[in-house]
């Protein structure tokens, strides 16, 4: 079975053993971070497998709704350390069971997760492309506005 320390980061700090990020602070909280913020867990492993699949269950977790039966107060939700450290104990109990389909799902949801960032940046693209045939637009109606001032006065 996988074991790992959940902390609460400071920023500043520096860790030695393959590591993650966990935001506890908004709506997303429960989800894994490669990049620290200011309102985040990390989670250190002894291996980087181990990392890699607490990662991966940690974000299926947070996809799932998992953590958010955790959630406390009203105008910033937050998760306890102590409510994520169980929820991600309890998602690799589960694990335990099934093993090969634990591993499948990974992989799965990481064949799925790499297609929507190649889709989200397709998408950025279009966005750009019509800002520019926009603008683009625009600039030949002023233009021709222009000209057709210039034919009309004197």
């Amino acid at each position: 079975m996988s074991t790992f320390e959940l902390k609460t980061h400071k920023s500043g700090r520096t860790y030695s053993n393959p590591y993650f990020f966990i935001l506890n602070k908004g709506l997303n909280s429960g989800k894994p971070l490669t990049n620290p913020c200011p309102n985040c867990f990390v989670v250190t492993t002894s291996t980087e497998e181990e990392k890699n699949t607490l990662f991966h269950l940690s974000m299926m977790l947070q996809i799932g709704g998992f953590y958010a039966y955790y959630l406390k107060g009203s105008v910033i939700p937050f998760i306890s350390i102590d409510d994520c450290r169980n929820t991600l104990k309890k998602g690799l109990k589960s694990k335990a069971k099934s093993e090969y389909d634990f591993q499948k799902h990974i992989n799965t949801v990481s064949v799925i997760s790499k297609k929507e960032k190649e889709l989200q940046n397709v998408i950025d693209k279009m966005a750009v492309l019509k800002v520019a045939y926009i603008r683009n637009c625009f600039k030949l109606m002023q233009s021709n506005v222009t000209e057709r001032k210039g034919v009309l006065l004197p």
